[in-house]
């Protein structure tokens, strides 16, 4: 067999810009594997337990960027101190990969410790991405700061800060976290991205604009609530260039010549492409916005719990190229069909919850769905959360968009019926399914019965994640997926009514399944303990049950995690964490 030259592959390689294509490559012969593994310079690890940094390096020796993920996102916000430090993983490429130039890590525990041997050990460092991470203070981010002298990019995105330690910088308490500002360099100048956003602590604004000013490729900025338009617009004056911007807060700010200057600033930036923020609102400000909104292609209003819903409408009809759209549920039905209206374009939409509601004024149903079905053909992408559904409604979401690759409804009752007939949500997602055929991620809410995992089986087979949010209550859901589902990776489950037999039979089958969640099951412990002798390469974890469990075979587990892995059952599990 002839086989092209490595040099040829590789530069045929560098034009496959996705994980997804790169890993297809890799199975085509045992050369092109070689090959690839050779020349991939951005390795991406869904689960930092599911292999050692060893191997990683040894898989690919010339990787210059890493993506890593700790925490699973099944569990969300209350699997509290479960794991996921950085530090074993930098330790070890601080030592045998010097040459590392961006490290993303996304729900996992980052000390200071991890931050400055980031910032000492690679001399080239030039892009840090910190996402729902916890652990780091001020300090850790000063010493990024401080030694990092090529970086281009640091970005902070619903971090756990610990903030009052000002005392360490030498400030006083609740001042430090903004501070490490102060600690970039007058010859730093090379940043592109700076995003702090989640921070909520005092800024050095003084610190803040002058670093603004002396990096002239700064395209991306988001701002924490604590820096106000009148700095906002001197920020904007040097940083005309800006196509990505998060405004902090508009709250406390009444001054007419404050608002006319920053308009005059924002209509002089005409790159802005995405904008988000306004994590406090002043009327009187809203209209400085309005003349990037024409441009806008992104608009991320999912922390403005104050903007009402008036405003928000007022905003979103000067934005007619929008393709991505995060709101809150206040934006209501009304809103909902003003975006519909348009937003022709729009590809991106996630609407979250607010808060709670009066049942009977809910503050969105199925008549914004409706509408944006009606409306925004082109979605591809669509996360709802809502108060009433109906499987009407989601057959003309699968009728009016085809092109589906990512659905999430979450209803706020979790069991609640179609509100119209009472009948569970089968007919509904099976049209969703069976229309949608590049569907990869989707999450159940509301009343659901054997049927719609029969329908899932059959026709979702592009599907890799799938989140069931109450079961239906028979025995042969888990074998309709697993047995039509062949690419499923990622599996959660609440309330399951699985057998143990069925489960350990049906897992043990599906060899694509790299993780499960299971919370409040049937399933008991000594199921658990004889699917860990048949699958040695899967660590399952019991979480935040009582040692006395450990004698009883027949006592049923609340939750567990189970995920594949190489490297055997971890050694930094808390207390609340058992593994089998």
């Amino acid at each position: 067999m002839t086989y092209f030259p490595a040099e040829v592959l590789e530069r045929i390689f560098a034009l496959l810009t996705s994980q997804r294509d790169r890993n297809s490559v890799c199975l085509v012969c045992k050369y092109w594997w070689k090959v690839e593994a050779g020349c991939r310079l951005r390795v991406s690890v869904k689960n930092c337990y599911a292999l050692g940094p060893n191997r990683v390096l040894a898989r690919f020796p010339r990787m210059r960027a890493l993506s890593l993920k700790g925490k699973p996102h099944f569990a969300g916000l209350n699997m509290v101190n479960w794991g996921g430090f950085a530090l074993p993983w930098i330790e070890f490429f601080a030592k045998n990969c010097p040459w590392l130039q961006e490290l993303r890590l996304k729900r996992m525990v980052v000390s200071d410790q991890s931050l400055q041997m980031i910032s000492l050990s690679f001399s080239e460092f030039e892009s840090l991405s910190l996402i729902r991470c916890g652990g780091f203070s001020p300090v850790g981010l000063a010493a990024i700061a401080s030694n990092c002298r090529f970086l281009k990019e640091l970005v902070l995105l619903e971090n756990e800060v610990e903030e009052d330690i000002g005392h360490i910088l030498g400030v006083g308490v609740g001042d430090g976290i903004g501070q490490w500002l102060s600690c970039f360099p007058e010859s730093c100048s090379s940043l592109v991205s700076l995003n702090f956003a989640c921070t909520k602590g005092v800024v050095n604004l003084e610190a803040l604009e002058k670093l603004v000013a002396r990096c002239p490729n700064l395209r991306s900025l988001r701002l924490n609530r604590r820096v106000p338009p009148n700095v906002l617009q001197r920020l904007l004056q040097q940083a005309p260039q800006l196509e990505d911007l998060g405004i902090g807060s508009f709250s406390n700010y009444t001054d007419r010549r404050t608002y006319l200057r920053l308009q005059n600033a924002v209509s002089k930036c005409r790159s802005i492409r995405s904008l988000s923020g306004f994590s406090s609102f002043t009327p009187l400000y809203q209209a400085a916005i309005y003349p990037m909104c024409s441009n806008l292609i992104s608009l991320n209003l999912s922390k403005a719990v104050e903007l009402p819903a008036h405003s928000l409408m007022e905003i979103i009809s000067r934005c007619k190229k929008l393709q991505n759209l995060w709101v809150l549920d206040n934006i209501g039905d009304k809103g909902l069909g003003l975006v519909a209206d348009t937003c022709k374009n729009l590809q991106v939409l996630r609407v979250f919850r607010l808060g709670s509601h009066n049942e009977g004024n809910p503050a969105l149903t199925e008549e914004g769905l409706i509408a944006i079905s009606m409306g925004c053909p082109q979605l591809h992408s669509l996360v709802y959360c809502c108060d009433q559904m109906t499987n009407a409604s989601l057959i003309t979401v699968a009728r009016n968009c085809p092109n589906l690759t990512n659905f999430k409804l979450c209803i706020n009752d979790p069991k609640t019926p179609d509100h119209t007939t009472s009948q569970p949500f089968d007919e509904g997602f099976g049209a969703i399914v069976q229309s949608c055929k590049g569907l990869r991620r989707l999450s159940l809410s509301g009343l659901l019965s054997d049927q719609v995992f029969l329908y899932i089986g059959m026709y979702a087979e592009q599907l890799e994640m799938l989140s069931i949010g109450s079961s239906g209550g028979g025995d042969k859901e888990l074998s309709y997926v697993l047995n039509g589902c062949r690419n499923l990776m990622k599996l959660e489950i609440k309330g399951s009514p699985f057998v143990d037999a069925g489960l350990l039979e049906e897992i043990v089958k599906h060899e694509k399944i790299r993780c499960l969640w299971i919370s409040s099951s049937k399933v008991t412990l000594g199921g658990c303990r004889a699917l860990s002798m048949q699958v040695p390469m899967m660590n399952i974890e019991i979480i935040g049950e009582n040692n006395k469990m450990k004698k009883d075979d027949d006592h049923k587990v609340g939750k567990m995690y189970l995920y594949r892995t190489l490297n055997g059952p971890r050694k930094d599990a808390p207390a609340s964490v058992w593994t089998l």
